[in-house]
């Protein structure tokens, strides 16, 4: 069998570009009509997928339209949200997100990274998120697994925590890229950079991507080790 060329390195910028071409439609997944619905539905995003929370939310923002009403929800929150998964946490984090936007910003979801990173359950990621698709203005690149993962096969990061990784590709990327760079490495992961088995014979980047027909060990978390019960 012949052996495949060897991929030549290309800048971060570039191999963006070619994606982008790729994944023209790139964009937030999350449907929204305002910056409080994206912060709700970004936490509730979390360990679910982005259909799973689309199928919720209609209902819970009608019961819930802004944040006063949430910050007072009873159990009917969590009984909306059940199916995101960790709907007790959840609601928790959207309940006090909402009563500090309400007691301390008047009823609206504020605009900067310090102040949403204070809001209770919202951590740097649902910041970005916000702070790029609701406001325009992000203030990182938001960094899943999937952009964890191509980043690392790419050679853009060494790093494996994500506020590391979101720093590395903010210095490789210019700002007005950063949200949209999010995007396009989320529809290259769910498309093509599978974690599991990726399709490189099928990638548009494989020729400059030095992880190429290798990749499927990198950029993986490592596999748990299976511990045998003890007998006594």
């Amino acid at each position: 069998m012949p052996s495949r060329p060897k991929a030549r390195p290309a800048p971060a910028a570039d191999v963006l570009a070619r994606l982008h071409v790729a994944y023209p439609g790139a964009d937030c997944s999350l449907d929204h009509a305002d910056a409080f619905q994206l912060l709700i539905s970004t936490i509730l995003s979390a360990q679910c997928t982005d259909s799973r929370v689309n199928g919720v939310t209609p209902a819970l923002f009608r019961r819930f339209p802004t944040p006063a009403a949430m910050a007072g929800a009873g159990g009917d929150l969590e009984e909306l949200i059940r199916s995101t998964g960790f709907f007790n946490a959840k609601a928790k984090s959207i309940r006090g997100a909402c009563r500090a936007i309400v007691e301390t910003h008047g009823g609206l979801v504020p605009r900067t990274m310090e102040e949403l990173h204070a809001l209770p359950g919202v951590g740097r990621k649902t910041a970005n998120v916000v702070l790029g698709n609701a406001f325009g203005a992000p203030g990182g690149v938001v960094v899943d697994t999937h952009v964890g993962r191509i980043a690392t096969r790419l050679k853009w990061t060494t790093n494996t925590d994500p506020v590391k990784v979101e720093k590395d590709l903010c210095k490789l990327l210019p700002r007005e890229r950063w949200n949209i760079t999010s995007h396009i490495l989320i529809f290259h992961g769910r498309r093509i950079c599978f974690a599991r088995k990726p399709a490189c014979d099928k990638c548009g980047i494989s020729g400059v991507c030095p992880s190429a027909f290798r990749a499927e060990k990198i950029g993986r978390k490592p596999a748990r080790e299976r511990r045998l019960p003890v007998v006594a």
